[in-house]
Order: C-alpha cells, then structure tokens, then sequence
C-alpha cells in the first residue's frame, strides 16, 4: 500500500511539475511546443493562410519581414494553416512558403473568440489581454501592419 502511494505522489509531483501543459499552446511546425510564455501578455498577430491561396504566398516574405522587425518587442507574428494539416503536412507547406515565423499546429481561434472568416488570407491583431482588435481581410503589407498596430497600440 505504501508503495502505491509514493508511486501515486510521484506521478502527481511529476504532473505538477510539468504544468499539463495546459496553457501552452501546442506544438509548432517542427512539432516543438510552443509555452503559453511566447504569446500571453503580448500583442499578436495571427495570420491563417493555405497553401493553395496565391495571395497568402505573396504576403508571407512580407510577414517574415515583420516577424524580424517585432523580434525584440513584445508582439509576436504567428500562422495558422487554415486547412488543419498537421505534422509533416504541416512542415512541408509551411517550408514551400518560405515561412520562417512560427506556424500553430493547434488552431487557436476558440481561445481567442476569432470571427471565421472564409475568405484568405486574414490576419487578426489581438492586444496582450487576449483581445482581437482587429480582423485584416485580404494581402498584407510588414508597413501596413506596423502601422496599424501602433495606432491601436496608441490607443491602449
């Protein structure tokens, strides 16, 4: 009986420990986790795009570049595939599109109350309180983005 206890409270210190990764995010692209520390408390942008959306392929150097320029700031550019695929599926769209920011393999838009929108690509701003400010319809630009984010973060 004793030793069924400890085991018991040794897998549970193990689990507690860890966090059950409850409020991280999922995995990325190249199936790394992703912690809940990389988007909570941060301005984000998520961008749903699809392999098969011209205008998305367009759009992504411009939202590498962007994800260069915000490295350092407290705003993170994430994607979404808005097909689902998953693992290798997912690696290899996401690397014939020359994407080089993180990729959510777990679509978070339940989490973050996002609008569906059927149309791509979309891009949504959401502030560090988890709100969406707003909901971008249609090709993006690093510039056009920038400055969208700053006027609704100067209005913060």
């Amino acid at each position: 009986m004793a030793r069924r206890l400890a085991a018991a409270l040794a897998i549970f210190g193990a689990l507690m420990l860890t966090g059950c990764g409850g409020n991280d995010y999922g995995i990325d692209q190249n199936g790394q986790k992703v912690a809940a520390d990389r988007l909570d408390d941060k301005w984000l942008v998520l961008n749903y795009w699809a392999e098969w959306c011209g205008p998305c392929r367009t759009e992504i150097p411009e939202l590498n570049h962007l994800s260069e320029q915000l490295k350092d700031k407290k705003i993170g550019v994430f994607g979404v595939n808005f097909d689902n695929v998953q693992g290798e599926e997912l690696k290899s769209a996401s690397e014939k599109l020359g994407i080089k920011f993180t990729v959510l393999a777990q679509d978070p838009s339940e989490l973050f109350e996002l609008p569906r929108s059927e149309a791509l690509p979309v891009t949504y701003i959401i502030d560090n309180k988890g709100k969406v400010r707003e909901q971008l319809m249609g090709e993006q630009t690093a510039a056009g983005v920038m400055a969208k984010l700053e006027a609704l973060q100067a209005k913060n």
